[in-house]
């Protein structure tokens, strides 16, 4: 199935993927979603917010079900296991359970969320955050992507309803658990010798938005003393935010910056830069950025998205890690990377993940990668998981 999606939204320049929400690429994905739930016999259904389910037997508020997925859309020049990994494991623990001759007690699910990268319209996890109801409406339906086109006006060419985003209780009720399997985006479980692990908690971490404004002129004219150039102070914020990150133990990345009006011969009139912070201690990365702030005095300053820490349910946890981990429970790790079963277990489903070992531990890259008998070893401990859960 990995090799199915191999060619979609590929660069073959760099063999990175730029698959953004509702383009041409996603759409494909989500036929290729569509077809593969066709294929098992199961029930396929598109909630409000264009998450997409597949049903082996028929959830509801009585008996919710047991869900497993993940994403298959990508950050820009992203890896090919960050997301899809689990979405294709979910289908194959279910073609594994059917082997096994398991019938489930509860309708079982698989789930492909919409937008969790956010690459396109700056909000991580879109899709579950419209779900819970943690992203208004009227404020997602207002993003804007590169090319000035809202989440509405994109939608509308998709052929979806714009006026039906927001908080869906219906599809809610039906996900009694859910269960994301994911590439590990570090070391951890190099460290442990493990090829499968399970998540702790997730760290707390924000996206902001930092404008500074100057004034547009000519680079071959103006002196150096009259100009008011804003990618100076944009400058100082990147070298500040690395020095402060240092200090409180915690992580800053500046990986965005937009200038305008972009013209190599001329001063920019605005520079814009995109902070990224993340951290175990939630006031650490508070502080942070409370600081660059300050530093930043004359930067307008906007916060684009944030999640606290997340701490999955330890009885869940546990049970997921005996049940992964054969003889010995899989190992536990935190993680810095936000993830749709972190929205879902802010929200109150309980929820949990497993971890594919990833040798290098890079990610959000073409270099991205896990071994085929790892990826086979998360196939085996999802499908143990999810016998367990549904008995």
């Amino acid at each position: 199935m990995l090799e199915q999606l191999a060619h979609i939204g590929r660069d073959p320049e760099t063999g990175g993927y730029v698959r953004d929400a509702w383009s041409e690429a996603d759409l494909e994905l989500r036929e290729w979603f569509a077809g593969e739930a066709g294929r098992r016999g199961l029930a396929l259904r598109e909630d409000r917010n264009g998450n997409l389910w597949a049903w082996w037997g028929a959830p509801s508020p009585e008996r919710p079900g047991v869900v497993t997925g993940s994403h298959l859309d990508s950050v820009r020049q992203g890896g090919a296991y960050d997301g899809p990994l689990g979405v294709v494991s979910a289908f194959a623990a279910l073609d594994l359970l059917r082997e096994r001759d398991v019938t489930p007690s509860v309708p079982l699910g698989v789930a492909c969320f919409s937008d969790e990268e956010g690459a396109r319209f700056g909000v991580p996890c879109a899709g579950s955050r419209l779900l819970t109801g943690m992203l208004p409406p009227e404020r997602a339906l207002a993003l804007t992507d590169d090319d000035g086109d809202t989440l509405a006006d994109v939608l509308k060419r998709a052929g979806r309803r714009p006026d039906r985003l927001g908080r869906d209780d219906e599809t809610l009720a039906a996900v009694g658990t859910f269960v994301e399997l994911h590439v590990e985006q570090g070391r951890g479980l190099v460290t442990e010798g493990r090829p499968v692990g399970v998540a702790g908690a997730i760290w707390p971490h924000g996206r902001w938005r930092f404008d500074f404004r100057g004034r547009a002129d000519h680079a071959g004219t103006t002196r150096l003393a009259d100009r008011d150039d804003p990618m100076l102070p944009l400058a100082r914020m990147v070298l500040a935010a690395r020095e402060a990150a240092e200090r409180r133990g915690v992580v800053a990345t500046v990986g965005k910056v937009r200038v305008s009006p972009g013209n190599a011969n001329a001063i920019p009139g605005l520079a814009s830069a995109w902070l990224d912070t993340r951290g175990a201690d939630e006031d650490a990365v508070r502080a942070l950025v409370a600081e660059l702030s300050e530093v930043c005095a004359g930067a307008e300053v906007r916060e684009e998205s944030w999640t606290p820490v997340v701490t999955f349910d330890t009885g869940l946890r546990d049970r997921i890690a005996r049940a992964a981990g054969g003889d010995t429970p899989a190992p536990i790790l935190p993680t810095g990377a936000g993830h749709d079963a972190g929205i879902l277990a802010a929200a109150g489903v309980p929820s949990a993940m497993l971890f594919v070992r990833n040798p290098t531990g890079v990610s959000h890259s073409p270099g991205e990668h896990a071994e085929q008998a790892d990826c086979e070893a998360g196939v085996v401990a999802l499908a143990d998981v999810l016998e367990e859960l549904c008995r």
